[in-house]
């Protein structure tokens, strides 16, 4: 306000002496605040830097590993002021149902991932997204040897008709070979019969992962 009113009037007014006035004016931040603003800094990044999910006991873990000491409730006072919250955990959506009594086919592959060709090994999986309109599923179809995905299809719900879709445009995408091998794990939907009878129309081998163990489908 001094820019509109004389400094003694202001002075008088608010009770302080001008020297006091012009001694605060002057002083540099103290250290506590010099250093409040630079932890301000410190806790955004390393918020951002872990994608929002760590709460102050971690980042406190972040910000050591990173050469940031600072204790936990002072954490918390900045991140409360800062208005920074943990992002809310996503539901764990299940998408391979192996408790079943449908035929499964032997592991045609068995973790030798070497193909010396396009469309000899196809690989499918289901996985899922989340979006603003729920949670979507994906079905897709692999190459192996190109690693292209040759098919895949999106839907509101994790049915048959979903990994059928996706291979029915990776069908009509590419050039099927002769003998070639389809590897799945072991869901309900690929053991279907509806499904394995579509891979016997096509000539194509049914190829499944031993139950548990990511490892057999991992490409």
């Amino acid at each position: 306000m001094r820019l509109q009113y004389p400094i003694p009037t202001l002075c008088r007014l608010f009770g302080v002496s001008r020297s006091g006035f012009y001694d605060w004016k002057n002083r540099q931040p103290s250290q506590r605040s010099q250093q409040e603003a630079r932890l301000e800094v410190e806790i955004l990044a390393a918020h951002k830097r872990t994608r929002q999910s760590y709460g102050a006991e971690r980042l406190q873990e972040d910000l050591a590993a990173h050469g940031v000491q600072v204790g936990v409730h002072r954490i918390k006072r900045i991140r409360k002021k800062l208005g920074l919250r943990c992002k809310q955990k996503r539901k764990f959506k299940a998408t391979t149902n192996s408790n079943h009594a449908l035929e499964v086919a032997d592991n045609l592959l068995n973790q030798d991932f070497r193909i010396d060709r396009p469309s000899a090994v196809w690989l499918s999986d289901i996985t899922y997204i989340y979006t603003n309109k729920g949670w979507l599923y994906l079905a897709a179809h692999r190459d192996m040897y190109t690693g292209e995905i040759v098919g895949y299809a999106m839907g509101s719900r994790l049915t048959m008709v979903l990994v059928m879709e996706s291979l029915r445009r990776a069908y009509h995408n590419k050039k099927l070979s002769k003998g070639l091998i389809h590897h799945s794990d072991r869901g309900s939907q690929y053991c279907s019969k509806e499904y394995r009878s579509i891979l016997e129309r096509l000539e194509t081998k049914s190829s499944m992962s031993v139950k548990g163990n990511c490892y057999d489908n991992a490409p």
